[in-house]
């Protein structure tokens, strides 16, 4: 299948650093040393998921080789769902008049882009759709207690639009070349690492050590493993997309595979950790900066656990 387009909406708001000592004591230093995050993008009072998924399907139509009305699959990726019954999948089917598209939306957490982009795999190999809309977004501070020294200063909000077809449609079309993704709930902390319980806490990392460890573990070794099934070595790859939670697992994750640290997508530095739209915002960004025939991955470790990796060719 192939990607026709890759489009993002970040949200104004600007929280630094800073904003943390009077709320729960964490100073830059320490929040620059545990996360290497410098400042955060929060969604305004008048957004939400719903809405920052609309702003970044709009802002890819205006490149869509073909009419968003001839998709026939959208996919709504999120675990932090402004409505959980007229989703974000949902909302963007009534504001574009889609007819007759197949329409849901899922959640497994931060590799919940990777679960979609299987599940678009699954209904083109089955005959039951040709063009496919994933859109992500993530209101990670609707649910923030912004009390909590653990994680509160690690989330960002922003949102990601990707538009898929089981044939290629223009020359500059991305070929996704694999997919795999796995759970891990069986393994650490598995459901209890991370959580988030509306109604008891909000969004929270009891265990980040637990989370750390296996984040670099399936992170690296889906990457590996995904270049070695289809034939491709770690120095042939031109991009490393990986979800953004931590700057030290990213730095370790480079590290492992002995990939240039120049040469890996990083955007949490300035955005913080925007959830399951983090690796498909990365993707968005550098979607028109890749040349014919360079390659990518994205791989990502979600709460839950879960793991996945996925292979692109431009």
């Amino acid at each position: 299948m192939y990607i026709n387009q890759a489009s993002n909406y970040l949200p104004s708001e600007i929280i630094d650093n800073s904003y943390f000592l009077d709320k729960n004591g964490m100073d830059e230093a320490t929040i620059l040393r545990k996360s290497g995050i410098k400042t955060r993008v929060r969604a305004g009072k008048d957004e939400n998921t719903n809405t920052m998924a609309l702003d970044a399907v709009e802002a890819g139509i205006k490149d869509l080789p073909y009419d968003i009305k001839d998709v026939d699959l959208i996919i709504g990726a999120t675990y932090s769902p402004y409505d959980t019954v007229g989703t974000l999948a949902h909302v963007v089917q009534q504001k574009y008049n889609i007819d007759k598209a197949i329409v849901f939306s899922i959640s497994s957490a931060c590799s919940s882009f990777l679960n979609a982009m299987e599940i678009v795999e699954g209904y083109f190999a089955t005959g039951k759709a040709t063009r496919a809309l994933v859109v992500n977004a993530e209101h990670n501070w609707a649910f923030v207690n912004e009390d909590d020294p653990v994680s509160a200063h690690l989330w960002g909000d922003g949102a990601s639009a990707i538009f898929v077809s089981k044939e290629r449609i223009t020359t500059s079309d991305h070929e996704v070349l694999s997919i795999n993704t796995e759970g891990h709930a069986h393994i650490g902390r598995g459901p209890g690492g991370v959580s988030l319980k509306p109604l008891n806490g909000g969004i929270e990392m009891p265990d980040g050590r637990d989370v750390f460890y296996n984040a670099i573990t399936f992170m690296s070794e889906k990457t590996q493993n995904i270049l070695t099934d289809n034939n491709f070595k770690v120095n042939e790859l031109d991009y490393l997309i990986p979800h953004q939670a931590n700057i030290r697992i990213i730095n370790v994750i480079a590290e492992t595979l002995k990939f240039p640290l120049e040469k890996v997508v990083i955007n949490m530095v300035e955005l913080g950790n925007t959830g399951a739209a983090s690796s498909s915002i990365g993707y968005s960004q550098i979607f028109r900066e890749m040349k014919k025939d360079e390659t990518a991955v994205i791989t990502v470790f979600g709460g839950g656990y879960s793991s996945g990796a996925m292979l692109i060719r431009a």
